[in-house]
């Protein structure tokens, strides 16, 4: 079983909508690649940062969890999903931009894993394309952890989640949610989720290989520095005929 495969029925619910963070694609898009039209998302989960673009684009989604593609399909009937591993995808054509948002650099818990994602979204990337990625950085990890577990009651939803951080930069969340089905009786679905912390720092150094990079922001796009819990970094495709590829 992927993971959320066993959450995916509630991710919605639970995680509300991205406004932030589609605001601030929508705000990275008018400057920087105000004539895009093709956008990939690599782990695009149930759909709702491709939704949140709007249908005036051409949208690709790529997710290893068949049932968060499930839910991907009723939000977006006209876009192309595509079940696929994000370290090693190759779908032979390129696109304007490439987002891999809402942690989703995270979950792949390999030094070589990750980097093999930057290396995925720039094969997919025209030539002066824009790719946008977030991370939760050690910080981030850390203060969740110090939470110990936390609960949130959502409509019809109790959910019980924690962060284990002792073996850093690895860490794992522990989610339980408990779905009412009648005043006296719940249902219960677990899912554990590993996590690699990636550091501002360390993310931009691999980006700077092969992308210029625009900027780094926080969610709610104010700049940030490189010790910021969160941080959304927006980069562009270097050309093969820049000197970093010359040089």
């Amino acid at each position: 079983m992927a993971q959320y495969d066993a959450l995916a029925r509630f991710y919605d619910a639970v995680t509300g909508e991205p406004v932030e963070l589609v605001a601030l694609l929508h705000d990275a898009l008018a400057r920087h690649a105000p004539s895009a039209r093709r956008v990939l998302e690599l782990g695009c989960g149930t759909g709702a940062v491709l939704a949140g673009l709007g249908s005036d684009l051409l949208l690709t989604g790529v997710d290893l969890s068949e049932a968060m593609l499930t839910r991907a399909a009723l939000r977006l009937p006209n876009a192309r999903l595509l079940r696929g591993d994000i370290t090693t995808l190759d779908m032979g054509e390129t696109f304007d931009v490439v987002v891999c948002v809402c942690d989703t650099l995270n979950h792949v818990t390999s030094d070589d894993g990750w980097r093999a994602v930057i290396d995925v979204a720039h094969s997919h990337l025209e030539p002066g394309g824009l790719f946008i990625v977030d991370v939760n950085t050690r910080r981030r990890l850390r203060d969740l952890a110090d939470l110990g577990e936390w609960v949130d009651d959502v409509d019809e939803l109790t959910l019980i989640t924690s962060v284990e951080f002792s073996s850093e930069p690895l860490a794992t969340w522990d989610i339980r949610i408990f779905e009412r089905l009648d005043n006296t009786t719940y249902r219960l679905h677990h899912e554990v989720i590993a996590e690699r912390a990636i550091e501002t720092d360390e993310l931009v150094a691999s980006l700077t290989q092969s992308f210029e990079v625009l900027e780094v922001v926080d969610s709610e796009g104010f700049d940030t520095s490189t010790i910021a819990p969160r941080a959304v970094v927006i980069a562009r495709r270097r050309d093969e005929s820049d000197d970093i590829w010359t040089s």
